[in-house]
C-alpha cells in the first residue's frame, strides 16, 4: 500500500493506493469495506483489475437505478458486518468483481478528514486501519495484498508484516511547522518553503506490527485564531463553491480550567420524558444540586408539556430548585399534546441570558415519531447550544448520538437505572468546563471583496475544544496591492471582552486537492439537510444535490452507484466490428450500523479491519439491499453501561439522602435529618459542636463532608463537586476553625479524615 497524505493546520487530504492479490486457486469475487469516522468523508473510489475498472459514483436517489438481478448467498460479509456492527457509524462497500487466481487488483481511495486537536495545540492524524491491518484474522482472507502468502501460518505475534506500506506526508501552516512526532520511525523532517510553512516528511522503514500509526504534527507558536486559505478549482465556475478561494478558520481560545465549587456561569436545561421521570428523578437531583452557583437552569417534561418549569430559565438559588422539583409532574400524570419536537422549538424560541453558554441535558426513554424533524431542528441551531443526550433504549442511540454530534456535545446509552447517576455526572463535569461565550468573527477585505462563513459562526467555544470554520471570500479586488485580509476574533471571558487579529494572504495557496473545500460542501450540505426537510419548495434539495455531485462528497439526497467498464476488446463476428467497452451497474452504497452499544459511548470507535472484508460476494442491488436492512435490525449484543456491583448501589443511596440535605450554597443545616443520615443520636451531635463556632452550619457542613470521606471510592467520586461547593462555602466562612471542627468530627465518627480535605 502506498498512502500519500497532505495536513493543511486542521484538515487533511489523504490519497491512498491499494495493491490486493488472488492467492487462492480458485477465483474470488471481492468486496472492499472501509469504516468511517464521525469526521471523513470520501470523494474518489476506483479499482482495477486485468479485466475491468470499477467507479463509484455519486448519482441523485431521485434517479437512482435499483434493479435486482440476483440474490445474496455468501455468509462471510454477513458475518464480518455483524462483527463490525458493534460499533455505530458508517461503513463504505463496494463490490469489486472477480479476481482470478494470481491476479492483481488496484484500489486508489481518496478522502478528506477534520483533525483532532491535541490539548497543546497539535494535528493528531491516524492511519484508517484498513489501510494498515495490523491484526486479527488474516487466515480468512481469499484476496490478500501483494505481499501476503501462506496466511493461514501467519502469527499475529511476530514483529514483521506480511505485506509493505508507504506512507508520506506534506505538512503546511501558516504558522509554520515546528515538529512532527509519531509512534513509528520517520524519516528527517524537510522544510520545502523558507519560512518553514511548508515541510514533508515519511515513514522510514517497516511499519509497527502491533498498533495503528499516528501522527502529530506541531505548529508554530499556539494562538486564538488561524486562518489560511486555499485556491479554488481553476476548472469550477467562478462563484461557484470549488472555484472561489476558501478560507480554512481554526478557532481555539486559551481558556483555563475552571475549579470545582466556584461560581460559574452557564445555562442547563434539563428535558425529561415524563413516561421515564420515575427513573431519572435521582439523577436530576444529583445533577441539580451539582451545579455551580452563578448558572441559570430550567426544567422541561416534554410529553405533559413544552413549557418548562419556569417561563425561562432563572438563576440558580435553593429557592428556585426547590420549588422546581415541587412542579415536577408525576410519573403516570397524564401526558398532553408536547413532544420533544415542540419543546426543543420552545426553548429555542427562548431567549439564554446573556453570557451564559447553553446546554442541554435530553433524556429519551424511546424513539420520538418525528426523529427527523427532531434532527433537523437541532442542526438548525446548533451554533446556540451542545445537547448532551441519554437514551434508554435501542432504538434512540442513533437520534441520541446525532444530537450531540451536531452539537459538540456528547451521548450516551444507559441499559440499568444504577448506572444512570454515575454515568450523568461524569457528562456534567464536562459541561462544567468554562466557555469562551459571545463568539464573533468580522472581517476587513480590499473593496470588491465579501466572505461568507458556510455554516455560521458558534455562540460558545468551551474549554478544550476548538471550532473549524470555512469561510468563503467570493468577487473580485478592486485594489490589487492590497495582498493580506484581516480577521479579527471577539469573545467574553469572565466578564472579560478578549479581541484577537490575524493577518492571511489574499493569494490563495494549495496543492490543489481542495481538502478545505471538499469539507466545506460537507458542512454546507449539513446546513441545507433542515431547510431541505422543512420547507415546501425543492431548492436545498437540489442545491445539496448540486453540491454533492460537484465535489464528490455523499449527502442524503445521493448514493453511491458503482459502475464495472469491462478491460478487454471484443469483437463481434457478424459483421466484423470493435465493440465498445461494456458497462454495468454493481452494489456500491454506504451502510449505517447501529451498533451494539459494548461502551457507553455513541461515537464510532476505532475498528481494526482485517482482510476477512475481501472474502464476500454479491451479485445484485436486491442483495445489499437486503444486507443493509439485516445490519439495521441486528440485536444489540451487551449492554451499554457496565453493571454496577451491591456496594456501589448502596454508596449511590446513602450519598443520596445526603445529597438531599445540601443547599446548593454548598452548607448543610444542623438538622435531626441530619443526624438521621449521619446515624448519631440529635443531641449529641449538637453537643459535640466545638464552642468557637458561631454558626451551626459551619458544624453541620463539616460533619457532612467528614461523613463523605467515610464512603468508599465510588460514594467520592459522585460527590466530587458537591464536596467542592462544600469546601468553597467553608473557606469562605471559617477558615479558623475548620481544624478544631475536623478533629472534633473524627472524634464523634471514630474516623480518621485529614485535613487536607478542606
Amino acid at each position: 500500500a502506498a498512502v500519500d497524505v497532505a495536513i493543511q493546520d486542521y484538515v487533511a487530504d489523504v490519497a491512498a493506493e491499494l495493491i490486493y492479490q488472488n492467492k487462492s486457486h480458485s477465483s474470488t469475487e471481492v468486496f472492499f469495506v472501509f469504516p468511517l469516522s464521525p469526521h471523513m468523508a470520501i470523494y474518489s473510489f476506483e479499482a482495477r483489475s486485468e479485466d475491468a475498472k470499477v467507479q463509484a459514483m455519486l448519482r441523485d436517489e431521485a434517479q437512482q437505478l435499483d434493479e435486482a438481478t440476483g440474490h445474496w448467498d455468501n455468509l462471510s460479509l454477513q458475518e464480518y458486518l455483524q462483527d463490525l456492527s458493534q460499533y455505530p457509524g458508517e461503513v463504505f462497500v463496494c463490490f469489486l468483481g472477480t479476481l482470478s487466481p494470481g491476479k492483481e487488483m488496484v484500489v486508489t481511495l481518496r478522502y478528506v478528514q477534520e483533525l483532532s486537536r491535541e490539548p497543546d495545540g497539535a494535528a493528531c492524524f491516524v492511519l484508517p486501519p484498513t489501510l494498515h491491518p495490523h491484526t486479527q484474522h488474516y487466515g480468512r482472507a481469499f484476496a490478500l495484498p501483494r505481499a501476503m502468502f501462506l496466511l493461514a501460518a501467519w502469527n499475529c505475534l511476530t514483529s514483521k508484516l506480511p505485506y509493505s506500506l508507504l506512507l508520506t506526508a506534506s505538512l503546511q501552516s501558516p504558522r509554520g511547522v515546528a515538529n512532527v512526532q509519531a509512534n513509528f520511525c520517520l524519516t528527517p523532517l524537510i522544510y520545502t518553503a523558507q519560512d518553514r510553512s511548508t515541510a514533508q516528511v515519511s515513514m522510514a522503514g517497516s511499519p509497527p506490527s502491533h498498533h495503528d500509526l499516528e501522527l502529530l504534527v506541531y505548529f508554530g507558536e499556539p494562538t486564538a485564531v488561524s486562518a489560511m486559505i486555499e485556491k479554488g478549482d481553476p476548472g469550477a465556475p467562478q462563484g461557484s463553491l470549488l472555484g472561489d478561494p476558501m478560507v480554512l478558520v481554526t478557532l481555539a481560545p486559551s481558556i483555563p480550567e475552571a475549579v470545582h465549587g466556584q461560581r460559574q456561569s452557564g445555562e442547563f436545561i434539563f428535558l425529561l420524558d415524563t413516561t421515564f421521570l420515575e427513573h431519572a428523578q435521582d439523577s436530576l437531583l444529583f445533577l441539580l444540586k451539582s451545579l455551580p452557583l452563578g448558572c441559570y437552569f430550567n426544567i422541561y417534561c416534554y410529553e405533559e408539556t413544552s413549557v418548562g418549569i419556569y417561563p425561562q430559565s432563572v438563576e440558580y438559588t435553593q429557592d428556585n430548585v426547590t420549588e422546581a422539583l415541587r412542579c415536577l409532574p408525576s410519573s403516570g400524570s397524564s401526558l398532553g399534546d408536547a413532544n420533544l419536537l415542540r419543546t426543543l422549538q420552545s426553548i429555542y424560541n427562548t431567549p439564554r441570558p446573556h453570557g451564559h453558554a447553553r446546554q442541554l441535558f435530553i433524556f429519551m426513554s424511546g424513539l420520538p415519531p418525528d426523529k427527523e424533524a427532531i434532527a433537523a431542528e437541532v442542526c438548525r441551531h446548533r451554533n446556540s447550544h451542545r445537547c448532551f443526550s441519554f437514551c434508554f433504549s435501542e432504538d434512540s442511540a442513533a437520534l441520541a448520538m446525532n444530537l450531540a454530534s451536531e452539537t459538540g456535545g456528547e451521548a450516551t446509552y444507559i441499559s440499568s437505572d444504577n448506572s444512570m447517576i454515575i454515568v450523568v455526572l461524569r457528562y456534567l463535569k464536562q459541561a462544567l468546563k468554562p466557555a469562551a461565550e459571545g463568539v464573533s468573527l468580522s472581517w476587513t477585505l480590499p473593496h470588491g471583496l465579501e466572505v461568507e462563513v458556510l455554516g455560521g459562526t458558534p455562540q460558545s467555544i468551551f474549554q478544550g475544544q476548538h471550532s473549524l470554520l470555512y469561510a468563503q471570500i467570493h468577487g473580485y479586488a478592486q485594489d490589487m496591492t492590497v495582498a493580506k485580509g484581516v480577521m479579527t476574533l471577539q469573545y467574553s471571558l469572565d466578564s472579560q471582552n478578549i479581541t484577537h487579529t490575524t493577518e492571511f494572504p489574499l493569494c490563495p495557496r494549495g496543492d490543489g486537492r481542495l481538502a478545505g473545500h471538499r469539507l466545506a460542501s460537507r458542512c454546507l450540505m449539513r446546513r441545507l439537510l433542515p431547510e431541505a426537510t422543512s420547507r415546501s419548495d425543492d431548492e436545498p434539495r437540489v442545491r445539496a444535490v448540486e453540491i454533492s455531485l460537484s465535489s464528490g462528497i455523499i449527502c442524503p439526497f445521493t448514493s453511491y452507484v458503482g459502475v464495472c467498464t469491462t478491460q478487454r476488446v471484443t469483437w463481434n463476428k457478424a459483421p466484423l466490428a470493435l465493440l465498445a467497452p461494456r458497462q454495468s451497474l454493481i452494489p456500491c452504497q454506504i451502510i449505517k450500523l447501529r451498533g451494539s452499544g459494548k461502551s457507553t459511548s455513541c461515537y464510532p470507535k476505532s475498528i481494526w479491519v482485517p482482510p476477512r472484508w475481501l472474502t464476500a460476494a454479491c451479485q445484485s442491488w436486491l442483495a445489499l439491499r437486503q444486507l443493509t436492512q439485516g445490519i439495521a435490525a441486528l440485536p444489540q449484543r451487551g449492554t451499554g453501561s457496565r453493571v454496577l456491583g451491591p456496594c456501589y448501589t448502596e454508596a449511590i443511596a446513602a450519598c443520596q439522602e445526603l445529597v438531599a440535605l445540601q443547599n446548593v450554597d454548598g452548607f448543610w443545616s444542623l438538622s435531626s435529618g441530619l443526624a438521621s443520615v449521619l446515624e448519631v443520636d440529635e443531641a449529641e451531635m449538637k453537643g459535640k459542636m466545638p464552642g468557637e463556632v458561631m454558626e451551626p452550619s459551619i458544624w453541620a457542613t463539616v460533619l457532612a463532608v467528614t461523613q463523605l470521606h467515610r464512603y468508599d471510592k465510588g460514594c467520592q467520586d459522585l460527590c466530587e463537586v458537591l464536596e467542592a461547593k462544600a469546601v468553597t462555602w467553608l473557606s469562605s466562612q471559617a477558615v479558623s476553625q475548620l481544624d478544631k471542627c475536623l478533629e472534633a468530627a473524627n472524634t464523634l465518627f471514630g474516623s480518621n479524615v485529614k485535613p487536607s480535605v478542606f
